[in-house]
């Protein structure tokens, strides 16, 4: 195991039971992720991507294999361990954007520091610096209808970034943005990506994306296809 890779998958299985019939989402994928890159899931629908995104993000259980996050192996934690690294370790950004439309922006992005433990004011604090930094500052109170697309993935941006994780996982992230806005998440999001040393794993459709990535791992049937340079 090396320690320069913050994600390794080892022969990796998915498989799901419809009526009579095996579907292999998964069908024993290897694959290592360095720290600090960038690197982007291709493949059409039913390709398997989204089941890898959720196998890597802890979100479901592999059938057989093993997923190492920092060099652990995640299909071996409790839930309680789970909850913990996924609430430190792993950030997520949804095509959805997926906040809680009652909250402000402040709000949204200061939720994952209370299930952290971390203390009611330094979250916000937290908060504000990260709306600051991906250019809502003039926007800490707005709720999610108040503020257009491209802003509400701003902070769900901001929100991935509330417990300082290793990892972010983007699921379409620029899908309900137009190409504008599309653009200006790429680059907020390859910035970052750069400045922090990040690691971002996107599983995307998006060329805008792909060409902003250092590696792109291209998938079809449950295996991985073949892997580029960005």
């Amino acid at each position: 195991m090396s320690y320069d890779n913050v994600i390794e998958l080892r022969d990796l299985q998915r498989y799901y039971k419809l009526g009579a019939e095996t579907v292999k989402a998964l069908d024993g994928v290897d694959l290592e992720i360095r720290r600090g890159e960038y690197v982007s899931i291709v493949g059409p629908s039913g390709s398997g991507k989204t089941t890898l995104f959720n196998q890597v993000g802890g979100l479901d259980k592999p059938t057989k294999g093993s997923v190492f996050i920092d060099g652990v192996d995640i299909s071996q934690l409790d839930a309680y361990e789970l909850a913990w690294l996924r609430c430190r370790k792993i950030g997520y950004i949804f095509q959805s954007f997926n906040l809680i439309q009652v909250l402000t922006a402040l709000e949204n992005v200061s939720l994952p520091t209370v299930f952290a433990g971390t203390p009611h004011d330094e979250g916000l604090k937290k908060a504000e610096k990260l709306l600051d930094q991906v250019g809502l500052g003039e926007r800490l109170h707005h709720r999610p209808t108040e503020l257009s697309a491209g802003q509400q993935q701003r902070v769900a941006i901001a929100r991935a970034l509330a417990n300082d994780p290793a990892i972010i996982l983007a699921d379409e992230p620029t899908g309900n943005l137009d190409l504008n806005t599309g653009m200006e998440i790429i680059d907020l999001l390859h910035g970052l990506n750069k400045m922090r040393g990040l690691t971002l794993v996107a599983a995307t459709h998006d060329l805008k994306m792909i060409k902003a990535s250092d590696r792109i791992v291209w998938m079809r049937d449950g295996v991985i296809e073949r892997i580029e340079r960005g």
